[in-house]
């Protein structure tokens, strides 16, 4: 399809949309439903706003893929906790991965904290990120 085609598409989409929206009904959960799409629209359909979105849930999919496979041939978590730590270390190992990072020394000084901490490697983009603003 075209650029043009596309463009045409989401604008027959929006347009679509926003007459469902205007004329939704008397019924008070299609009108609560009506506002928080209204609000909302760009969110659910950001893959139809931006061209580098994609439409799926693909790559979240498979980035998590190697986490579930550890989950089933472990025979999945005894408690929530363990559950929940199992999440938070997955995907902390799959954004060090991403970002080209040595997990260990993460892992190391998250073991050597004295209490809760974000470790410095996370917390990098952010900084750079803040820095760039100001």
């Amino acid at each position: 399809m075209s650029a043009q085609g596309v463009a045409a598409g989401r604008g027959h989409l929006v347009n679509r949309v926003k007459e469902l929206v205007d004329d939704v009904g008397a019924a008070r959960g299609a009108q609560i439903f009506a506002a928080h799409l209204a609000i909302e629209f760009p969110g659910p359909f950001s893959f139809l706003l931006a061209s580098t979105i994609d439409a799926t849930n693909w790559r979240a999919e498979q980035a998590l893929r190697p986490a579930v496979v550890i989950r089933k041939v472990c025979g999945g978590n005894r408690t929530w906790r363990d559950a929940e730590t199992h999440a938070v270390l997955a995907s902390m190992l799959q954004t060090l991965h991403l970002w080209h990072e040595d997990p260990i020394p993460v892992l190391t000084e998250l073991l050597r904290a004295p209490r809760p901490t974000v470790p410095l490697a996370l917390a990098r983009p952010i900084q750079k990120t803040q820095r760039a603003r100001s």
